[in-house]
């Protein structure tokens, strides 16, 4: 969300990739993004920022349980089949010198176009630019005024949105329907009838971002449909057109580390208005993403895909014997229901019925699972390393620590357990089995990490158990550490989320 830090351990580095045909058919296209992993921040910093979002999603939940039905009323109409479309695809730039280890998507609004640099980021609703307009203060009822760091000038590299050049910019006015019952972000002041619908994001650490919001037209690239020559083509011939009302922000004072080097935020969360959801109508219902390790080289690719991902879409290969001394075939896509509860918005949750280690299924309260008992589970690209409320994080560090009792234990912030894993002989790393985790959602589904999700290197010859305790009541984030090496797809239409092992090259 706007007005919090944002985290992402892996950033998106410049580079283009055209969406184009990759199969023969009429199967729905594609949009591919293209991911590259580079610097990252110290864990103390992830695990920091990462409690500062745990806080945010425990508030967002319980604001969300307090609301009216309205959003929930039309939630059932947005995604309604839509005609299949041609692909889409966006460049992407590094964020690398933040230090913060975030995504970021080159992203063109207005018309005519003009080019932005956004923090791409699935617990956000509102996609929004850092803005030159009249800022909203009067009569608005704003709180205090931004604490420093803060700004409400252009930033240095100067990319910043003209509202009034845009011919496509359309203010929602503030006494409207839309910005009074159905924009959750909204402030519920209103100076005037014309006047446009205010914003500010705010959150305990005091970052925050405030303006006004309208909707304008994306520019997007198009391409044939199919994202697999996507990712192996740069030649073919785009044409440009418009992906008209977009709900935009125009931010016109900020603060936090977050948006110091970005341009604002493109809102890939569950909602109404976000970019996310209205790219997907378009494009086949459903996105994907696939995260490289987060210590992969700074050249590792993953992508981010609108519209059906081959890879999944694909007919599972017949089974066969597999001959002497080959490797067993990676298994198949995995599928569980997406959870789209009004309370958990604009976050995708999900059922989850158990974590096992060395196939041993641990004993945690069923309710740590259930969303009507205060507890549930989602998961978050923004938050790097994986929390678990105290009831199932205390079974799972003391299954894994059990495991790992042999070694010497080391100290090391922000982690609970962590290990000397260098032998005195040699001074190399030591080999050692690493217990198995598997998490089980509902439908028979089951992720099994690799091993180097939870048991981090975390410094030169340390491991630590890479899982952190959150507050219980409260919900339990899977975080994009634990989900690395895994291809995700997000199937907002038919409310599936599908996985399976990947490369994420």
């Amino acid at each position: 969300m706007a007005g919090r830090r944002l985290l992402l351990p892996l950033v998106l580095a410049a580079a283009f990739l055209a969406a184009a045909a990759a199969r023969a058919g009429s199967k729905p296209s594609a949009a591919v993004f293209e991911l590259i992993h580079r610097e990252r921040a110290t864990w103390a910093e992830m695990a920091r920022n990462d409690r500062a979002r745990m806080a945010f999603i425990c508030s967002r939940g319980r604001r969300r349980a307090a609301e009216t039905g309205v959003t929930r009323a039309t939630a059932t109409e947005k995604h309604k089949a839509a005609p299949a479309a041609e692909a889409f695809a966006m460049p992407l730039s590094s964020g690398a010198y933040t230090g913060t280890g975030q995504y970021f998507v080159r992203f063109r609004v207005g018309t005519p176009a003009q080019p932005f640099l956004l923090v791409a980021d699935t617990g956000s609703d509102l996609t929004w630019v850092k803005c030159r307009g009249p800022a909203p203060d009067a009569g608005y009822g704003y709180g205090a005024p931004l604490p420093a760091p803060s700004s409400s000038s252009p930033p240095p590299h100067g990319r910043v949105f003209r509202p009034e050049k845009s011919r496509t910019w359309a203010p929602i006015p503030c006494s409207s329907d839309t910005c009074i019952a159905s924009l959750p972000f909204s402030l519920a002041a209103c100076p005037t009838p014309g006047s446009p619908c205010a914003y500010d994001y705010r959150y305990k650490d005091g970052s925050a971002a405030r303006g006004t919001v309208g909707t304008d037209s994306a520019t997007i690239e198009l391409s044939g449909p199919g994202a697999e020559a996507a990712a192996t083509s740069t030649s073919r011939k785009q044409r440009r057109a418009k992906l008209r009302g977009v709900v935009l922000g125009c931010t016109t004072s900020y603060n936090g580390d977050s948006f110091l080097a970005s341009d604002g935020v493109l809102s890939l969360g569950y909602s109404n208005f976000s970019f996310a959801s209205r790219a997907a109508d378009r494009f086949g219902g459903r996105f994907s993403y696939c995260l490289v390790d987060h210590l992969a080289p700074r050249n590792a690719t993953s992508y981010l895909t609108f519209g059906p991902n081959p890879a999944l879409s694909s007919p599972a290969p017949k089974a066969r014997t597999a001959c002497a001394g080959s490797p067993p075939a990676a298994p198949g896509p995995r599928q569980t229901p997406l959870l789209l509860d009004h309370r958990m918005r604009p976050f995708y949750a999900v059922t989850v019925n158990g974590i096992s280690v060395d196939g041993e299924l641990l004993k945690i309260p069923r309710r740590v699972w259930d969303i009507e008992k205060g507890g549930g589970a989602i998961l978050d690209s923004g938050t790097s390393l994986t929390v678990l409320v105290r009831p199932a994080y205390r079974a799972v560090v003391a299954a894994l620590s059990k495991k790992l009792a042999g070694l010497p234990r080391v100290t090391m912030d922000p982690f609970d357990y962590c290990y000397n894993w260098t032998s005195p002989s040699t001074g190399e790393d030591l080999t050692v089995s690493v217990p198995e985790l598997f998490v089980h959602f509902a439908g028979s589904a089951r992720l099994q990490p690799p091993a180097k999700s939870y048991v981090i290197d975390a410094a030169p010859g340390v491991k630590c158990i890479g899982l952190q305790e959150g507050e219980w009541p409260g919900v339990s984030v899977i975080g994009n550490i634990l989900q690395q090496e895994h291809l995700w797809e997000f199937d907002i239409k038919n409310q599936r989320l599908r996985f399976q092992r990947s490369r994420c090259t």
